[in-house]
């Protein structure tokens, strides 16, 4: 979440989308407002959006009441930081997804700070990376693009109309259902919350998820991860959905069992995976889904450094503003969750 020493993000391209109302729904906590530490490392970028946004920066100290986290991973020494800070109130991590500071979420559960995230903030660029990804897939580009030869078989499959399920509500998944919406599909939302997502023709909480997948045609999984969703999509999942569906995961690799989409890619059962994000991840040199027909791998660069620094950027300003002001925070995280 750095730029260039000594110069700040530039204005963003995209906007950040908040989630589906209904979803986590964090305590109540007391905010003391004061100086805000950037930790691990500095960071132009951020240190340019929270004096933006009417903060004091400072270095580390008893007197420190804010920390903007700005590396994505590092959760021990942030445990140890807190442990040394009792009197900061508020903590803003980098990303939308907090899976990777999980316990440190769990040991603080019950002391009160504002926890809050990017959730919402990369929704644009993520929900165009998996778009990018179903229609590559429906038109048999991984195919095309490796071929030597003129190879005239009529395989593709049109996105129209076609029946979709999007596993999660929040940003990205918002996102990707406005820009699906030329394409008149029919689109199923699975979320946590029993609330209905405008814009989805039906809305099935999570544990309906068999039901949503039966015929399915194409699946996005951009949901949050948390001990309940580890491997959401499995072999009985997957099993469920039409012959030749296309699978998209843009949010984490371990919500989807790697091993059922390899056997399920194999057999033809699936006729795509799109995949960001994989399990393990980074994915090892010489694994089996490197080969795998029709599979699409990028590299977790769906919201690239490009893009995200000035949407961070916004977000920090933003909440050090509802810091400094007692106003509300954008992208709450419920500890107890854990998203």
């Amino acid at each position: 979440m750095t730029t260039e020493p000594g110069t700040a993000p530039q204005h963003p391209r995209h906007r950040a989308v908040a989630g589906a109302p209904g979803g986590a729904t964090p305590p109540s906590a007391r905010v003391v407002p004061g100086p805000i530490a950037i930790m691990p490392t500095s960071d132009p970028g951020v240190a340019d959006a929270i004096q933006r946004g009417g903060g004091v920066i400072a270095p580390l100290s008893p007197e420190t009441r804010g920390i903007v986290w700005v590396a994505s991973s590092g959760a021990d020494e942030l445990a140890s930081t807190l442990d040394a800070t009792p009197a900061v109130s508020w903590v803003q991590l980098p990303w939308a997804g907090v899976d990777a500071f999980s316990g440190v979420l769990h040991e603080f559960r019950d002391d009160g700070r504002v926890w809050t995230s990017a959730k919402g903030a990369y929704a644009q660029p993520v929900a165009e990376h998996a778009l990018t990804l179903a229609l590559a897939l429906m038109r048999v580009l991984p195919r095309r693009i490796r071929a030597t030869t003129w190879q005239a078989d009529e395989i593709g499959r049109s996105l129209y109309g076609a029946r979709v399920v999007i596993v999660g509500a929040g940003g990205v998944a918002l996102e990707l259902l406005g820009q699906l919406t030329p394409f008149d599909v029919d689109v199923t939302i699975v979320r946590r919350q029993h609330a209905a997502v405008s814009g989805a023709a039906r809305t099935l909480p999570s544990t309906r998820l068999a039901e949503a997948l039966e015929g399915a045609e194409a699946v996005f999984v951009a949901a949050a991860l948390t001990h309940a969703s580890h491997r959401l999509i499995g072999r009985t999942e997957l099993a469920t959905l039409a012959p030749g569906a296309i699978l998209v995961n843009v949010a984490r690799g371990a919500l989807v069992d790697t091993d059922a989409v390899l056997d399920a890619l194999g057999s033809d059962r699936l006729g795509g995976a799109g995949l960001d994000v994989t399990d393990p991840e980074p994915l090892p040199d010489g694994h089996p889904l490197w080969a795998a027909r029709n599979c699409i791998i990028t590299p977790h660069v769906a919201d690239t450094d490009d893009m995200t620094a000035p949407l961070f950027a916004e977000r920090v300003a933003v909440n050090v503003r509802a810091f400094v002001t007692g106003g509300d925070f954008v992208g709450r995280i419920d500890p107890a969750v854990g998203y």
